[in-house]
């Protein structure tokens, strides 16, 4: 099969996956409330076609939340052939690249999540992406069929004067997806995986035990003493900064739920900036990384106490742990073996008679078939991350310019970087 043969094959199954969503009895009634929660086919807002498209990628139905593509190929008798496109496109990579070259046919793409180079080929017409170029950044989709990696869709574009928001998009993907930052990158996976190794081993001299719970208040000053024995071997005394709080329970912090436009620059706050005092837990898994819990101490305390009702909240708590994704299903699992008790609580909570099995499969089944790393510990291996960081170091120290003096485009910036005002500080006026 030659490569045009291929591209038509690919496009001819996502227009069957496509005609399915809008077919199938079970699929039909949730696609249509799909696109009308977000307005798509009304002016000025998301193309249907662009929509569907999101939709086969990004949704997952039922009670075991199976993909469009499974649920696809559960469906319908295909070939090998096309089989193996539907897996494909199950397993296609979503991140940020940048764009370092443009052939006839397609792109040479450096994924800034994986650092990872590819040489892509577009299924899109490129006489319809002639406004891109050599270091401009697409939020884009790639799929790989047989070695070969082909441009499903891009569904972002930023110039290289936006290099900052770039960056700053890749480093949200890392937060929310960790496994991003090695996906299809096997000696990143490898680096990683050691990583993890070395610190463990240096988290069990350093505290002789695999979790530590005090106040968000001594969270960040505990952590940051770890990581520099782990950089230069000093071992402070952190004795003082174990605190339990003054009352284990479960309630709203309003730091985690403000969608802020700057949302790196507060992260970095850490806990010890928000208002409310209440109990993280920092615990090591020997598999997966560094963790820092919210609420930690008091999902346990649920299991350890005689009368758990008695513990402000403790269903909403139990549900917190079980549906943030952030959460691993080691994270589960090592409660329950702690406490004997924990299916019979957590069942009563659901009103529900799972096992621990059908529980984990429920509501972590990602990181069961995938191994997911903490964000915690890849951002340290991260060049977007530590390029974001400088970047915003940067932007922290550069020059107040006197907008009352007018510049012109082809001026030098006045902030002294050496380049045109028009590519640098007045790339976005």
């Amino acid at each position: 099969m030659n490569i045009q043969e291929r591209m038509d094959s690919i496009n001819d199954v996502m227009k069957n996956i496509a005609e399915f969503i809008q077919t199938d009895d079970n699929i039909k009634t949730d696609f249509s409330e799909y696109l009308k929660t977000i307005g798509a086919g009304a002016k000025n807002s998301i193309p249907i076609q662009t929509a569907a498209f999101n939709y086969i990628l990004e949704r997952n139905l039922g009670e075991s939340l199976k993909s469009i593509p499974e649920l696809y190929l559960e469906n319908n008798k295909l070939d090998k052939e096309r089989k193996d496109i539907v897996e494909a496109i199950k397993n296609s990579i979503s991140s940020v690249f940048e764009i370092k070259r443009i052939s006839k046919s397609g792109f040479d793409l450096l994924n800034i999540v994986n650092e990872r180079r590819y040489m892509v080929t577009s299924l899109m017409k490129m006489t319809s992406l002639r406004g891109l170029g050599s270091g401009d950044y697409i939020v884009a989709r790639i799929v790989n069929l047989n070695g070969d990696y082909y441009l499903l869709e891009i569904s972002g574009v930023l110039p290289q004067t936006r290099k900052t928001e770039a960056f700053r998009f890749a480093v949200a993907k890392i937060i929310q997806n960790p496994e991003l930052v090695y996906l299809d990158n096997p000696d990143k996976q490898k680096e990683i995986e050691q990583d993890v190794e070395d610190v463990y081993n240096k988290f069990i001299e350093f505290f002789a035990k695999t979790e530590i719970v005090t106040t968000n208040k001594n969270a960040d000053e505990l952590i940051g003493i770890f990581n520099d024995f782990t950089e230069n071997g000093e071992k402070k005394d952190f004795q003082n900064l174990i605190q339990e709080p003054e009352e284990y329970k479960f309630f709203d912090v309003s730091e985690f739920n403000n969608s802020y436009d700057n949302f790196l620059e507060n992260s970095l706050g850490g806990f010890s900036s928000h208002k409310e005092t209440y109990d993280v837990g920092i615990i090591y898994d020997k598999e997966l990384g560094l963790y820092a819990v919210p609420f930690y101490g008091t999902f346990k305390k649920i299991f350890e106490v005689q009368d758990y009702t008695k513990i402000q909240n403790y269903d909403a708590c139990i549900k917190y742990f079980l549906e943030n994704d952030k959460y691993s299903a080691n994270l589960i699992k090592g409660v329950a073996a702690k406490y004997p008790n924990f299916m019979e609580i957590v069942n009563a909570v659901l009103a529900k008679n799972y096992s621990l099995e059908d529980l984990l499969k429920k509501y972590k089944k990602r990181y069961l078939e995938n191994k997911i790393i903490s964000s915690t510990t890849v951002l340290y291996r991260s060049n977007a991350f530590s390029s974001t960081l400088g970047i915003i170091e940067e932007e922290e120290n550069k020059p107040k310019i006197d907008t009352s003096v007018k510049i012109g485009r082809n001026d030098p910036c006045p902030c002294g970087s050496g380049k045109k005002y028009k590519k640098c500080c007045g790339a976005n006026i």
